[in-house]
């Protein structure tokens, strides 16, 4: 393809995420993936180009654009070799006039720039919209560290058993990765799970698991302690079932006598969550409750996501999350832990909410989190990109007394 039909197709390709991101579409790389399925003409040179030309533009645009034109146009303003391409030929974009619309460029929403902590400085900010590390955790009850370490080129060892690689990394081709000795993970979510602190013999929920990566990491710890029990719920039928799959390529049933029998699922009726989980109500050494959020934590991963919510869709998440926390103090029983996490920075999702739960609940106090990372705020800890070299997000440890 020539460069001005890369960029015409880019054009193309932002206006479907645009569009996406107004109706509460489909994710943007699931976008991308249709989008190149239906143009197997274009190589993987062109592909690359078209990719991180949408990207680019996602990143520099924190306000959802009218048009792809209109912030590509903008971007071509300060990019000549970009302005170029508007050339008018059969397979590239209209020439550019001094006239037409520019998208405003701003990496952040004004809206949500107006709500963030003042923890969140400037370089906060940039790092918020850069590049995501590949981050992996190690299957314990499978293996170690060092023989993880001995089987991969530049690794960084950045946890306990937690690594980094390069983010071109094609991690999933390698065996180890088949295997299941190794699962990518970022390292905030890895430090939650950590926050849970000791499993063995613990009766665990894990009340929005999703597609269990929480969960896979907390039943690996207790495999390696063998002794403890984990559930997993959620209202998505679709995450949930992803479960079994994973746990089926981390899990060595070889070795491990009926590990496929010890993650139980339950999918849960929205609304009405309760009736289903009513049998273990006061049952639950520990709740973690990885709750529905805004999400600005994992711009770096999902950019387009400030696209997405706005104050309304903000309000919603928020009484989702005070939804979830009552839910989990009936399944808490007396002397037990919830762990709230969110990936949000925004202090109404997290310290907030932790702050509100504790004034309807007498019975609860929050609870040191012995982790040496993040920031303290609120009654929990703040993981910030810039900071902690991770996605962003809020954890508390709450215990009941």
């Amino acid at each position: 393809m020539r460069a001005a039909a890369r960029v015409e197709a880019a054009i193309e390709l932002l206006d479907a995420i645009i569009a996406a991101a107004r109706d509460n579409g489909s994710a943007a790389d699931h976008l991308a993936s249709a989008f190149f399925k239906a143009r197997r003409y274009a190589g993987s040179k062109d592909r690359r180009a078209i990719r991180e030309l949408v990207w680019n533009a996602i990143r520099l645009f924190g306000t959802r654009p009218e048009t792809a034109r209109s912030a590509i146009v903008a971007m071509a303003d300060d990019d000549r070799e970009l302005a170029d391409c508007f050339d008018g030929s059969h397979y590239g974009p209209a020439k550019i006039t001094a006239d037409e619309p520019r998208a405003k460029k701003g990496l952040i929403p004004e809206w949500i720039e107006a709500r963030l902590p003042d923890i969140i400085d400037q370089q906060e900010k940039q790092a918020l919209l850069g590049r995501a590390s590949l981050d992996l955790r190690i299957n314990i009850s499978r293996t170690d560290r060092a023989a993880i370490m001995s089987l991969l080129d530049d690794a960084e060892i950045i946890g306990e058993n937690a690594i980094r690689l390069a983010t071109n990394s094609a991690i999933t081709q390698l065996p180890l990765y088949r295997d299941g000795l190794i699962e990518i993970q970022d390292f905030g979510s890895q430090l939650i799970v950590e926050a849970c602190g000791d499993v063995k013999g613990k009766k665990i929920l894990d009340l929005c698991a999703g597609a269990g990566g929480k969960t896979l990491s907390l039943f690996d710890k207790i495999i390696k302690a063998q002794s403890g029990e984990i559930i997993a719920t959620d209202v998505n039928r679709a995450r949930l079932s992803k479960i079994s799959a994973r746990q089926a390529r981390l899990m060595d049933v070889a070795t491990h006598h009926n590990s496929l029998d010890v993650i139980r699922k339950i999918l849960l009726n929205p609304g009405k969550e309760i009736d289903s989980l009513s049998e273990l109500r006061g049952s639950f050494d520990m709740v973690l409750v990885d709750a529905p959020c805004s999400g600005t934590g994992t711009w770096r991963r999902n950019p387009e996501t400030r696209w997405r919510m706005n104050e309304q869709r903000l309000e919603q998440v928020k009484r989702q999350q005070a939804r979830v926390l009552d839910i989990a103090e009936q399944m808490t029983k007396k002397g037990g832990f919830i762990i709230f996490a969110v990936c949000s920075i925004l202090e109404e999702e997290g310290p907030h909410q932790v702050k509100e739960f504790l004034s309807r609940y007498e019975r609860w106090q929050a609870h040191n989190i012995d982790i040496d990372f993040g920031r303290n705020i609120g009654d929990g800890k703040i993981l910030t990109p810039h900071h902690d070299g991770c996605d962003g997000f809020f954890f508390a440890r709450l215990e009941k007394l």
